[in-house]
């Protein structure tokens, strides 16, 4: 039923959730996963930080690559997975990369690190679930885990 799923993931509890049941369905219809991660470098300019990153949007690139990393590595060995990092508006990379790929399925989390963006736009998740053409399962993390 399924040959392509996308897990998008921001590293969140909920996220975690989502590509744990994503990974789940995917061996359960032989599907090829396809993780993913947004780098939302907004509008931070050249802003410099501490440390090794040369800049706020270098350090969120990094940050973005090591959530799909570490995603990856969690993958079970008979899965066929992917990783990537797009950098903009999640809810629009999140869609274009469906799009791309031609997703049949996006499994994500009912929210994610969201904070005063989510407040003021809404929830990606939602952007996804309305404007998107791939039906979504969306998952929970449970009360334990939050």
């Amino acid at each position: 039923m399924f040959d392509t799923i996308l897990v998008p993931t921001d590293g969140s509890v909920h996220a975690a959730a989502a590509v744990a049941d994503g990974f789940e369905l995917a061996g359960v219809h032989d599907a090829a996963v396809h993780v993913l991660c947004v780098a939302d470098v907004g509008p931070l300019g050249g802003l410099r930080l501490p440390g090794d990153a040369t800049s706020a949007e270098e350090a969120i690139r990094q940050q973005a690559q090591e959530t799909v990393d570490d995603t990856l590595d969690r993958a079970p060995a008979d899965l066929d997975v992917t990783g990537a990092v797009r950098e903009g508006p999640p809810e629009s990379e999140i869609l274009d990369y469906a799009r791309e790929i031609d997703a049949d399925l996006v499994v994500m989390g009912s929210r994610g690190r969201g904070g005063v963006h989510r407040m003021a736009v809404g929830s990606v998740t939602d952007h996804v679930v309305r404007f998107g053409d791939v039906p979504v399962f969306v998952t929970t993390a449970s009360e334990e885990s939050s």
